[in-house]
């Protein structure tokens, strides 16, 4: 007897609802998802997949995402596609919800992962002409509002929205990241390498489990965790994840770097551990006006001319040229910009010429893709255990 599949309820509209930007600009669609009113930053990710991956990414907390592509819900959504426990954008924006889910793997529809997340969204909008004016004005605060909310007086929603926190000068990783350590043993059958720290300023599950996958054990810490506290553990090397909110305002997490830097430990960091990297060598980030988000990304290496297509989500960068080899203003000596993006020259990657530690701005465990990228795992791999061998050369001599 054949069985039959039954996919997860479509999308049912919730009312009108309204976006709302700071510079009064206003686009009246229908209620999607939760009803009721949200603030957040609005930013626009171009990927024509992965909407689930994208709503899980902890790296978007404090956001109103804006997707362009039009139709959005097509596959449903699952358990295996989340890349956190929860859902973190602020706010969700599409033109087409799914009147009708249709793949294998769903179990639910994303409406439902929307209201039962609580997350308000807007759809029916004319995203090509958001995002278009997004790119031409910046990202800004926005807020979306549908219910009761959508009644409030213009004026009224206006002022929430100009009233609310700008990213800039947020420290939001401490918000997004575990509240205690965990740990998460090397994949069997793969090679042991050591033991690596890994700092969770809003990491993702995929990472974690590449990290696994090539041999080493990790240490999942809070973001708050002490210069103290790391040294008591002694990893064999460190890894900061992605995360969200402004890297000037994650002091903590720039001091804890430079003293495992200056400690010698093997680094490694993705996107806003790239931000946080080139703070700890003594260079400045600087804002984006829209920042790269997406899964669609070109991005340069500078060493060897090959050009990969990325994931990023990112609104903050490096402030370096990357045209040349800078010195490290904090005393880490030479550092070179590895990687850098072909659509705007912004620096994607640092590489350090005199310690070993390297960082991308990019995401190479690039769920739901691309995998252009996804070799930095075995040469940070590769790495940790040249260190580890040459270390234990030098005590077999001494």
């Amino acid at each position: 007897m054949l069985e039959t599949f039954a996919p997860p309820a479509a999308a049912t509209p919730h009312g009108d609802a309204v976006l709302v930007l700071e510079d009064g600009t206003r686009f009246d669609g229908q209620a999607y998802g939760a009803t009721g009113q949200t603030l957040g930053e609005l930013v626009f990710a171009t990927g024509m997949t992965g909407y689930q991956e994208t709503l899980t990414d902890p790296s978007y907390a404090g956001q109103i995402v804006l997707m362009t592509a039009p139709h959005i819900g097509n596959t449903g959504a699952n358990d295996t596609d989340m890349e956190s426990a929860q859902i973190w954008v602020s706010g969700f924006v599409v033109r087409d919800p799914a009147r009708r889910v249709s793949n294998f793997r769903a179990t639910r529809s994303l409406d439902e992962d929307l209201t039962n997340g609580g997350v308000v969204g807007i759809s029916g909008v004319d995203t090509r002409a958001i995002t278009r004016h997004i790119r031409s004005a910046g990202a800004m605060k926005a807020g979306i509002f549908s219910g009761d909310d959508y009644s409030l007086a213009s004026e009224t929603q206006l002022e929430l929205v100009r009233s609310q926190q700008p990213m800039a000068g947020k420290s939001l990783s401490e918000v997004v990241s575990t509240k205690e350590r965990y740990d998460i043993p090397h994949t069997p059958g793969s090679e042991r390498v050591g033991s690596i720290a890994v700092l969770d300023l809003g990491v993702k599950r995929a990472t974690l489990q590449y990290l696994a996958d090539h041999g080493f054990d990790l240490i999942v810490l809070p973001a708050n965790t002490t210069v103290e506290e790391l040294r008591q553990i002694n990893p064999d090397s460190l890894f900061y994840s992605n995360g969200p909110g402004d890297p000037a305002a994650s002091d903590r997490q720039v001091e804890l770097l430079r003293e495992m830097l200056r400690d010698g430990v093997p680094y490694f960091g993705i996107c806003f551990g790239n931000q946080l990297l080139g703070r700890a060598l003594g260079f400045d980030t600087y804002k984006l006006p829209f920042g790269h988000r997406g899964i669609n990304q070109p991005v340069l290496d500078t060493k060897t001319g090959k050009v990969e297509i990325t994931a990023q989500n990112h609104g903050f960068a490096v402030d370096l040229d990357h045209k040349q080899t800078h010195s490290s203003p904090s005393g880490f000596g030479e550092v070179r910009v590895s990687h850098v993006s072909l659509n705007d020259s912004v620096v994607e990657g640092l590489e350090c010429l005199d310690i070993p530690a390297f960082s991308v701005q990019y995401h190479p465990e690039a769920a739901a893709g691309p995998h252009d990228a996804f070799y930095l795992f075995q040469r940070f791999q590769e790495l940790v255990k040249s260190r580890s061998q040459a270390a234990q050369q030098e005590g077999g001599n001494n």
